[in-house]
């Protein structure tokens, strides 16, 4: 490894800065809308490279760059599904949203489907967001620190409680204004330690023309474009599976509407969504150059490879030796600074977010009361940041890649959420018992496609079409129940 003290430097600089950022907000955050929702006043362009720092994460980070080592670029087709994204959300589900002044995007659902509904909203985001906590720092500990630090894998537990206690430090003082400016400032880092490492790599080997590849390669899975459940990712899965995503989650997700509620009004809350969507295809494409670049670096250089490993085996690994032992002194320090960024931006906004809604839908709801202090929320932030280290230590036990693991183990509860507010807005008869028929559905199908192996012993359809099938599932079954447990008019 080459990592030299100037390295170090750049990280703890970082490090600091971001306490820094808490710190400062702490004493100018006066009520619970503020530290909860940032007085709703916040600047849409600022919010919505927030939004995209939240729901990009480590996971994203390191996944998409071995994603096109492994498998070639089929996921990136995924980017076609972009503008229809902002057309569904911006003009069905953000004017929705934003007529109705809510702090927890889960107080919508009451309106139609009573307080059981909105509790099972909570408890599914709450679910969906505290894995995916859980497996941001096992990424950032396990992929990044340890290998970094040189440390055994035994220390990995340690680094991640290391990790989690920063990032929880800032946003438990600063609330979510200072989510959004470390957002800022960590998307700047992590976009700009990508650009390095395709420049460093464009160096090394003589030129961008070096590494970029003019043919499909023998080792990727030849391209499937249209329809076929038994191929792991097609065009037609891949924009499919993005579009459920990105509408499920800017459509149901506390992270999500939160960002939109902190601002204005639906304008300000659109150019949200846009610049998040153009912030996420942007860094999609540096980091897949980034795959790309590694995949030709190793190829060349065989040597620097552990012994008998592959660049196909290690391929999410490469990125992080790539940094450890390629790089030049400081750049690397800036890289894992991104990498850290990546991390920290999606616990911190997920711990935002959880606190706000266990604040608001479990401790106001169910008290009858409505406490205007910061101090509960901050309580609430920091037991958020426990529970999540602890799920971290559990993530190993996932089989696959980071990006099979983004699907199998975070995005789980996903579309069975959004198929709540989907009954809710969209389906006039729908109610609290049919829409919860209709998400235990939706849990099941989504649960049984992504562990279909491992409770069969053989293998099923790809885990891309879990999201798809689990919301449809969820909402027609929700839909009929809904019919059956309606009440009747007494005339009827």
């Amino acid at each position: 490894m080459k990592f030299s003290a100037l390295d170090w430097i750049v990280i703890a600089a970082y490090g600091l800065g971001m306490l820094g950022v808490g710190l400062y907000y702490a004493g100018r955050t006066k009520t619970r809308e503020d530290y909860l929702l940032g007085g709703r006043r916040m600047r849409p362009l600022e919010v919505g490279i927030s939004l995209f720092a939240a729901l990009l994460s480590t996971l994203s980070y390191l996944a998409w760059p071995g994603e096109m080592v492994k498998n070639g670029p089929m996921m990136f087709s995924a980017l076609l599904a972009y503008p229809l994204i902002a057309l569904v959300i911006g003009w069905l589900m953000i004017p929705y949203i934003m007529r109705l002044q809510v702090t927890s995007a889960y107080e919508i659902l009451e309106i139609k489907l009573g307080m059981a509904g909105r509790l099972a909203g909570s408890v599914m985001f709450l679910m969906l967001r505290l894995l995916w906590m859980a497996v941001i720092i096992y990424a950032a500990g396990n992929t990044v620190l340890v290998p970094v630090l040189g440390l055994s894998p035994a220390m990995a537990p340690w680094v991640c409680v290391v990790l989690g206690l920063v990032t929880v430090a800032y946003t438990t003082l600063g609330g979510l204004r200072a989510v959004v400016l470390t957002d800022v400032i960590q998307s700047a880092i992590l976009c700009g330690s990508a650009v390095a490492t395709v420049l460093v790599i464009s160096c090394a080997l003589g030129g961008l023309t070096t590494w970029w590849p003019d043919h499909w390669l023998a080792q990727w899975a030849p391209p499937v474009y249209g329809y076929d459940p038994s191929a792991r990712v097609t065009m037609f899965g891949a924009i499919l599976a993005t579009f459920t995503w990105y509408v499920c989650t800017s459509g149901s997700d506390q992270i999500a509407i939160q960002r939109y509620l902190a601002t204005r009004d639906v304008r300000a809350a659109r150019t949200v969504l846009a610049v998040s969507l153009g912030s996420d295809a942007l860094v999609t494409v540096v980091l897949g150059a980034v795959g790309l670049g590694l995949l030709a670096y190793y190829g060349q250089k065989t040597e620097l490879l552990p012994g008998g490993v592959s660049a196909l085996a290690n391929a999410d690994n490469l990125f992080v030796q790539f940094i450890v032992s390629e790089l030049p002194r400081g750049v690397g320090g800036l890289v894992v600074a991104g990498l850290l960024a990546a991390a920290m931006s999606g616990l911190s906004a997920g711990v935002n977010s959880a606190s706000s809604v266990i604040t608001v839908d479990f401790l106001d709801r169910l008290a009858g009361r409505r406490d205007h202090s910061t101090l509960t929320a901050r309580i609430v932030s920091l037991l958020v940041g426990v529970v999540v280290v602890s799920l971290s230590l559990l993530v190993h036990h996932v089989h696959g890649n980071l990006l099979e693991i983004c699907y199998k183990v975070v995005n789980l509860f996903t579309a069975p959420l959004f198929g709540l507010f989907f009954l809710a807005m969209f389906v006039p008869w729908a109610n609290g018992p049919g829409a919860l028929l209709g998400a235990a559905c939706g849990v099941a199908v989504a649960i049984a496609i992504n562990y279909w192996k491992e409770f069969t012993g053989q293998p099923g359809i790809s885990f891309l079409w879990a999201m798809p099938l689990s919301l449809l599932a969820e909402v027609a079954v929700g839909a009929v129940a809904s019919g059956l447990f309606r009440r009747r008019h007494p005339n009827e």
